[in-house]
């Protein structure tokens, strides 16, 4: 496999901050010799922890890209012990777009790792990642939300992993992480997600929702920051108290039946609220046939007992669209 063709302006071993691109040699219609620039700042002072923070692996999920670029621009050297590598915008053409895939290649750039050097824009940014920037970190927190099709309850997450202290290591980090809930998540096909990735090279990894449709809320983007931050203590990386909420809930996501996803294109009605619960049977979301009157919709019921961790956003649904994520609560994610 080739060298990626991307290259840094950045110097990962030196000290103090440095704020600059990772380049992307692209030719296109509007620019011959042309580049994507990706953002990147890196803030060191000694030895330490490595933390890879990112944001904008979907380019419609701004509650992490709006956290990562005012970190980017307000941490100092003095405070950190270690090093911290901030890429506000994993994927720039889907943020600057404001869409959830690339208008470069389609690519989405969360179903593409471990990427590709000689693939399309999309898949050379997941090489770089999984090749070069994942390998120097310890920690990586990966910041996501609902972008502008699903509206999602915040939480921090990790996922069940074969190594159980590795598996710990995630889940307490996710737990410092400082959000109310807290998920062993259930991926629906996590081969090409970046967490897999950072998990199978044997990183503390961290993922989130932090809210969703599309837009952030000065309430979304205080959780954000201060969840950030909250990390980086737990991580070493900074000095101060971790910020405890007020109350825990621990949910668990067992299997492909948290999923309720839609068999019919129509009007969606939603019978559930966001953070309510519901029970096994019930209805959580009918669907209307849009092309006549006089049609009953379809009801779509839950397949367990669960809270409501996310719900479908815009009220026009395709077939295929998931219409409602539920998660079991419990007392405690050990095992």
């Amino acid at each position: 496999m080739r060298e990626s063709p991307i290259s840094a302006t950045v110097d990962f071993d030196a000290d103090g901050v440095q704020h600059g691109f990772l380049k992307l040699p692209v030719s296109h219609d509007e620019s011959a010799w042309g580049a994507i620039m990706i953002p990147i700042t890196v803030i060191k002072r000694g030895d330490g922890p490595t933390a890879l923070l990112t944001g904008g692996n979907h380019g419609d999920e701004y509650e992490g890209i709006t956290a990562l670029m005012k970190l980017a621009n307000r941490l100092t050297a003095e405070e950190v012990s270690g090093r911290v590598i901030i890429v506000p915008m994993m994927n720039p053409p889907a943020a600057e777009a404001g869409r959830r895939t690339s208008p470069m290649d389609k690519g989405n750039l969360n179903r593409s790792f471990p990427g590709d050097p000689d693939g399309g824009p999309t898949h050379q940014i997941a090489d770089y990642f999984t090749r070069y920037l994942v390998p120097m970190c310890d920690v990586a927190l990966d910041l996501h939300s609902g972008g502008r099709t699903l509206d999602i309850l915040p939480f921090a997450a990790a996922h069940r992993l074969e190594d159980l202290e590795h598996e710990r290591a995630c889940m307490s980090a996710a737990l410092a992480f400082g959000v109310q809930t807290t998920i062993m998540m259930f991926e629906l096909d996590a081969a090409a997600l970046y967490d897999t990735v950072v998990e199978a090279q044997g990183k503390t990894l961290v993922t989130t929702e932090l809210g969703g449709g599309g837009t952030s809320t000065p309430a979304s983007i205080e959780l954000t920051e201060r969840g950030v931050r909250n990390f980086l203590i737990h991580t070493g990386l900074l000095d101060g108290e971790l910020t405890e909420p007020a109350h825990r809930r621990f949910v668990e996501m067992p299997d492909a039946s948290c999923y309720v996803q839609s068999e019919h294109a129509g009007l969606l009605e939603m019978t559930c609220a966001l953070g309510g619960h519901v029970r096994k049977g019930e209805v959580v979301a009918r669907i209307y046939d849009m092309t006549r009157t006089g049609v009953e919709p379809v009801d779509y019921r839950a397949e367990r007992d669960g809270i409501v961790l996310a719900r479908r956003f815009p009220a026009k649904v395709a077939m295929g669209d998931t219409l409602v994520v539920l998660g079991e609560e419990v007392a405690t994610l050990e095992r």
